[in-house]
């Protein structure tokens, strides 16, 4: 009863958040709102709205008569926000704010915060070779260091931020910013009374994954390994947050715990013999073939085998598909354990890879290509979309998973040097260019910007609506990572993600 009148309200709020914005003709007030819906994860509820309000806003704006004031705040907005839903707008909107010299776009430190943030924001929706938003990029993310004294970490722009994980903290935001327009009083309403909606599909979510878990009694078998059941489920509640993909939330889930245990296999336990016999038994999907290896990673294996088999056949079923979806997942994990077994040789040897091996095989032992075709094939209507993704997108799940490897080791770089380890990206150029780690790390820092402005370029020249999803893969990393090991270590942020996210709703007015 409780959830049906929850539902009833916000449909009439939601209601009359569309007859408020009608009302609204300045175009600026509109694109911020747009910005607001976004920001409180609204988006989903008004797709078609604000895809009628774009297309008319960039026709008017073809006419000229669009009405829209544009000082470099309401570019930087324009730019944006136009760029996120997929519009070709060019670095060119800017060339009116270009130095005397045509250089670069004028900017100074006495900039009014709000147009430098803007900017520091659009900036990174930035392409390769637009060299107006990197100097915009470098200028502001400099300044704003500043202004925060380098006391306050200097925060992730939006656009690699997962939209659900930062849903409380802009509600938060837009209720001490105490906004008088009553439409913004009206959508902060929507906001809230969504978010403990959809929290509470998540903890329904949760609650089922949590008894498949007790019931698989897999980590009891495997004591050496980490039990990250509930950081699993958040990592999929950050690719697709939205009540629709209960499912696939469940499927993903899966996979990354099963990406944890058989990596910790081949990282902690297993010796390369017994590590070369259980590739072999996920290359040829033989549970015969893990026969004679010990107890922990035959059952590790059969888990695999079984738990992959099944959620195959839920897809198979749940979408009406008749294509052997199990044989795409057992490829998937065969490449992922295939490069698992690379580094453990290394490992074995005492071998330090070059830079370029280390990232050739780093961008599969990731676990990002496992990530990738859960998040194709548990989001995807119809098989074409998996087909035709896998044969024209697969850079982007290539860039997705190098963000992994780049933010896993950007991550835990600084422990695995002083543990010894040699497997790091960081280690790996330190050693390649003779410098120390803060250099290695900055070049790392500079790959993945480079690597988003490519990932943005896919975004912006294809209309797949699973793009996003992927590119969310990528976002999740940079939380799970941006401050240590999120997965190694449970507390700090990790653990504070997860009871503003799962556990605790909102106070409704």
């Amino acid at each position: 009863m409780q959830e049906e009148k929850y539902k009833r309200e916000a449909q009439k709020l939601k209601e009359e958040v569309l007859w408020l914005v009608a009302e609204i003709e300045n175009p600026l007030a509109k694109l911020e709102l747009i910005d607001s819906i976004n920001k409180m994860s609204l988006s989903h509820l008004f797709d078609k709205e604000i895809m009628v309000f774009l297309q008319n806003m960039e026709f008017a704006k073809k006419l000229k008569v669009s009405g829209l004031e544009m000082d470099l705040y309401s570019t930087a907005l324009y730019f944006r926000i136009f760029r996120q839903y997929g519009y070709n707008v060019t670095q060119d909107v800017f060339l009116s704010y270009m130095d005397e010299m045509g250089e670069q776009i004028e900017v100074d430190a006495n900039m009014d915060p709000k147009t430098m943030m803007q900017l520091f924001e659009a900036s990174h929706l930035g392409l390769r070779d637009e060299n107006m938003l990197d100097e915009a990029r470098i200028f502001c993310t400099k300044n704003l260091k500043i202004s925060c004294n380098n006391i306050i970490p200097m925060e992730m722009p939006l656009h690699w931020k997962v939209e659900w994980y930062n849903t409380r903290k802009q509600i938060s935001k837009q209720e001490n910013e105490k906004e008088e327009r009553v439409s913004n009083l009206k959508l902060l309403q929507l906001a809230k009374l969504n978010f403990n909606m959809v929290q509470a599909e998540h903890q329904k979510d949760l609650v089922d994954i949590l008894r498949w878990w007790r019931n698989l009694g897999l980590i009891e078998n495997v004591s050496f390994s980490r039990d990250r059941i509930v950081e699993s489920f958040l990592w999929s509640v950050g690719v697709a947050f939205e009540p629709q993909h209960s499912n696939f939330r469940n499927w993903l889930t899966k996979a990354i715990t099963f990406i944890i245990v058989i990596d910790d296999v081949y990282d902690i336990y297993g010796t390369l013999q017994d590590l070369q016999q259980f590739t072999n038994a996920v290359v040829r999907w033989d549970p015969k073939e893990v026969e004679e290896l010990p107890s922990c990673m035959q059952i590790s294996f059969r888990k695999l085998y079984d738990t992959t088999n099944d959620v195959a056949l839920e897809i198979e079923q749940q979408k009406g598909w008749k294509f052997p979806v199990s044989t795409y997942l057992q490829k998937v994990w065969a490449e992922f354990c295939k490069a698992l077994l690379v580094e453990a040789k290394w490992d074995s040897k005492g071998y330090t890879p070059t830079f370029s091996e280390y990232l050739d095989n780093g961008w599969k032992s990731s676990g990002g290509t496992v990530l990738s075709l859960h998040v194709l094939l548990g989001l995807a209507q119809d098989f074409s979309q998996v087909d035709n993704f896998l044969e024209n997108e697969q850079d982007l799940i290539y860039y997705s998973s190098l963000i992994i490897r780049l933010g896993n080791d950007l991550g835990t770089s600084t422990a695995e040097l002083e543990r010894g380890d040699v497997s790091s990206c960081i280690l790996c150029y330190m050693r390649k260019e003779n410098v120390k780690e803060d250099v290695a790390r900055k070049h790392i820092e500079e790959m993945v910007i480079e690597t988003w402005k490519k990932m943005n370029k896919h975004y912006f020249e294809n209309s797949s609506p699973l793009i996003k999803y992927i590119m969310n893969i990528a976002r999740v990393t940079h939380f799970i990572y941006q401050n240590g090991d999120g997965f190694g270590v449970q507390d700090r942020e990790t653990r504070q993600q997860i009871l503003s996210s799962l556990v605790q709703s909102l106070p409704l007015n």
